[in-house]
């Protein structure tokens, strides 16, 4: 069972009738019989297919990670895979958010507009908010202590928590395990392949019966709550966003995977397309895990053991989308407040967001916590978040498509930098020859 063209293309009209029906019932929303059929049926729909996909998203990760590891071989090599990995993902982070402070800089977003800050959202925010909570604890939580999390003290609660950073860290630990004591865990390794196809069926099956309709209730949902109103009122930061996710999507991405790649951009679209419209519709990298690893090793020929590393961690630290949305909303805020950032807060905010990203979990809404965090690093007022809540969920669909772009993205180079490295045929695409890529 793969994921196919034609449940890409029930996800895509589940998505635009979402739209369509969202938008049209928020111009509604007062009604009871809407709000009912919001809460009932759309709210149901989308929390059931949201629940079975995190259902397998800890053993999906956890297994394939053991996998990849064992697949590679050797821990010398599993270290460097892992270096060039974290550099390529921090790297495309800083590029990302400094794009965006650049976009934000030029079209201000937040010019005339203070007004904004007085109103009944910011207030709400601050009074709940900011009063302990999430938000609090990610301020308060340094580097160090970051550092620190990664060893889970207690593997259970790792897992109970999806503690993606801790379970991987774990999972790497039994993945070079099996390696030490080769023939002797054989069984162990045979027992973990069986169980990979099994969870994968199972993820296979959730997309194929269920996605269609639970991509619609999300999606519905969504605009029905939020609708076209909110993006009026804060049109020119929704643009902002939208403009920079697209050239960092386009520009960065399609030269990754063009120049060091050396595949097309658009082959690249095409093929991925289906782990793309399962991001838009969950706003969450970790919910899509599932899909994306299968699309990345059965679309784009990704071996496992390079797949089943990268990605998970990608959805892990890697969060382009999301730093994007920090760094248009801290200058949009700097604005509203009548602040002029300075070079050296803007280069607080880059390497926060980015420093930020590692750890965060890939859910929705988190991009939120991280924000606050960085607001409050450059002086300015965590409370103004109020004021975006109201479409950050419309937004935090098309960021969570380009989070999981770039984990595909740097997979590929990984196993393409490896194929080169190992004179193995690239499939379908470009094959070795006296040590060159040649494209067919």
């Amino acid at each position: 069972m793969k994921v196919g063209n034609k449940l890409t293309l029930y996800i895509v009209i589940a998505l635009i009738a979402g739209i369509a029906v969202g938008s049209i019932f928020n111009t509604m929303a007062d009604a009871a019989w809407v709000q009912w059929i919001d809460q009932y049926i759309f709210n149901v729909l989308g929390q059931i297919f949201l629940n079975l996909i995190f259902m397998v998203v800890v053993p999906v990760v956890f297994i394939s990670i053991v996998l990849g590891v064992v697949s590679v071989g050797d821990p010398k090599t599993l270290g460097l895979i892992g270096i060039k990995t974290m550099i390529f993902y921090l790297a495309t982070t800083a590029i990302a958010i400094s794009l965006a402070i650049g976009i934000a800089l030029v079209l201000q977003p937040g010019e005339g507009q203070a007004d904004l800050l007085n109103t009944e959202e910011v207030s709400e925010y601050r009074s709940t908010e900011l009063e302990g909570g999430d938000t609090e604890l990610a301020m308060e939580t340094t580097f160090d202590q970051t550092l620190i999390n990664i060893i889970p003290d207690n593997l259970f609660m790792a897992m109970a928590e999806q503690n993606m950073l801790q379970i991987i860290a774990f999972a790497i630990f039994i993945g070079v395990g099996l390696i030490a004591v080769k023939e002797k865990a054989s069984g162990i390794i045979k027992l973990f392949e069986q169980a990979n196809e099994v969870i994968m069926w199972i993820v296979l099956a959730i997309m194929k019966y269920f996605a269609a309709l639970g991509a619609f209730g999300l999606v519905a949902t969504a605009f029905t709550q939020a609708g076209f109103g909110a993006i009026q009122q804060l049109g020119m930061y929704f643009i902002c966003v939208l403009l920079a996710l697209f050239i960092h999507f386009a520009v960065v991405y399609g030269s990754v995977v063009q120049f060091l790649g050396k595949h097309s951009f658009v082959w690249f679209i095409k093929q991925f397309m289906p782990a793309m419209t399962v991001a838009f519709s969950t706003s969450s990298s970790s919910a899509v895990l599932p899909v994306s690893l299968e699309t990345a090793q059965n679309k784009l020929g990704i071996r496992k053991s390079i797949s089943s590393f990268v990605q998970p961690l990608g959805a892990t630290v890697n969060m382009d989308g999301t730093a994007i949305m920090q760094g248009v909303a801290t200058v949009f805020i700097a604005q509203l407040s009548g602040i002029d950032l300075t070079i050296g807060q803007m280069a607080t905010v880059v390497i926060i967001a980015t420093i930020a990203s590692i750890g965060t979990a890939g859910v929705p809404g988190v991009g939120l916590v991280m924000l606050a965090m960085v607001l409050t690093a450059v002086g300015l007022d965590p409370a103004a978040i109020g004021i975006i809540i109201g479409i950050d969920r419309l937004l935090d669909m098309t960021r969570t498509s380009v989070n999981i772009t770039g984990d595909a993205t740097i997979a590929l180079v990984i196993d393409h930098q490896q194929n080169v490295k190992e004179g193995k045929f690239i499939k379908g695409q470009s094959k070795y020859v006296e040590g060159e890529i040649v494209n067919k």
